[in-house]
């Protein structure tokens, strides 16, 4: 079988993993909105920071799947690993329907962090895999779009359904259908994209590293790489707000369920829906110009959400926020993507996405502790600070990874870009 990149080539397999990363979306969208309430007005939780620690939970071991989810890639193959990351999800509606108490909905998201780890990382993989460099952009930001794309549909209509007949059970009957079908899909249609990663391999110079080496060029080892990961970090801080503190904040300044579902939806649509231009705009214009612009738009999103109120308002806000969150997030993908040698890729972005999911849990404990010592809205503060000083560290540190546009020249570039050099 001939493995030649390309997404017109590979379009049906490029298509199931569309749908493969939706369901991701709609997995993880549909504790939005409802979760942190049901934690406040069914099993009565009042601290925010009790409240974050399903997301805490959640973000520690996403990360950590992420990690060795590369690892086991490059070992096993994109397909089994998503398989797992889909067998693991089908306990999580049930837990969330009949939990009798708090701690019961943070295990749970244990089991969300892994499905997370696993499932996202492998479709995004097999997209990069099967699209190719020419179209690598295009290929993550159609996988962040969809996936974002599900992220609202999820969150909106969970909060409608929640309006209408309760908390739970009935939001988490969505939840279940979609866990089964993205199951059976992934069992029975989805083929292994790894031999495209390893024909486009050999059409390079070899650069076999080992895991420890891969850890350390993606992390610190490489300038562009260590700002691709501080911002991918700080701007889960954005994320890990929209999910514990804006049901709480816009609850407590009187929007229902249903109007906070939207809120949050729209967040997440605008985020995932933009996101289909704004990968094709960084294999037009370059990668680093999307990333400085949405981590300062984004920072200014969450800013401007405590200096309005209303509805209406904070529909703009979410949206602002939103574009931000598009311009940048696709794009750091695709810059790890563009620095990292295919024999290593899946393992780059790997580590990439551990610490950039570390956020969550990191961003969890800021959000919880300051809602809990001061108020909920230092933690906005504070949250549109760290993006404004990420988006400083991305202007100053990270080069052009284009392929043809930019000065990064793999795979001689890690020691040309070294953070530690004069």
């Amino acid at each position: 079988m001939s493995h030649v990149q390309g997404i017109r080539r590979n379009w049906q397999q490029f298509a199931l993993q569309l749908f493969v990363v939706f369901a991701v979306g709609l997995t993880i969208g549909s504790e939005r909105t409802v979760v942190p309430v049901l934690g406040r007005d069914v099993l009565g939780v009042e601290s925010i920071l009790v409240i974050g620690s399903f997301v805490v939970s959640f973000g520690v071991v996403k990360a950590l799947l992420n990690l060795y989810g590369g690892k086991w890639a490059e070992e096993f193959g994109r397909r089994r690993v998503l398989i797992v990351g889909w067998l693991v999800a089908l306990p999580i509606p049930f837990v969330l329907i009949y939990a009798p108490n708090w701690w019961w909905i943070t295990g749970a998201n244990v089991l969300l962090g892994v499905n997370q780890g696993l499932a996202w990382s492998m479709s995004v993989n097999a997209k990069i895999d099967l699209a190719g460099s020419d179209a690598r952009g295009l290929a993550v930001g159609l996988d962040e779009a969809f996936g974002y794309g599900g992220v609202a549909v999820g969150s909106w209509v969970t909060g409608v359904i929640a309006a209408q007949y309760g908390l739970r059970p009935e939001p988490f009957y969505v939840l279940l259908g979609v866990v089964v079908l993205a199951t059976l899909v992934s069992l029975f249609f989805v083929e292994e994209t790894l031999p495209y990663a390893q024909t486009e391999a050999n059409g390079k110079d070899d650069e076999e590293l080992s895991f420890s080496e891969v850890v350390k060029r993606a992390t610190y080892g490489d300038r562009t790489l260590f700002a691709a990961a501080q911002a991918g970090h700080v701007e889960k801080f954005v994320d890990v707000l929209v999910w514990i503190a804006f049901p709480l904040y816009l609850s407590k300044s009187g929007l229902s369920v249903s109007q906070i579902g939207l809120v949050v939806g729209v967040y997440g649509g605008v985020w995932g829906v933009l996101q289909l231009g704004t990968g094709r705009l960084a294999d037009e214009i370059g990668r680093r110009p999307p990333v400085i612009a949405g981590m300062f738009v984004a920072g200014l999103g969450v800013l401007a959400t405590v200096l309005v109120s209303g509805f209406s308002a904070w529909l703009v806000t979410a949206a602002v926020t939103g574009l931000g969150m598009a311009l940048l997030y696709p794009n750091l993908i695709t810059v790890v993507g563009d620095a990292a040698h295919p024999s290593w890729r899946a393992t780059g972005l790997g580590v990439y996405r551990m610490w950039r999911d570390a956020g969550y849990a990191v961003g969890a404990v800021v959000v919880g502790l300051l809602a809990d010592v001061a108020t909920i809205e230092a933690a906005f503060y504070a949250t549109a600070g760290v993006m404004v000083a990420s988006g400083v560290v991305v202007l100053t540190m990270m080069r052009e990874t284009h392929p043809t546009l930019g000065e990064y020249d793999h795979p001689n570039a890690a020691e040309r870009n070294s953070v530690s050099e004069d």
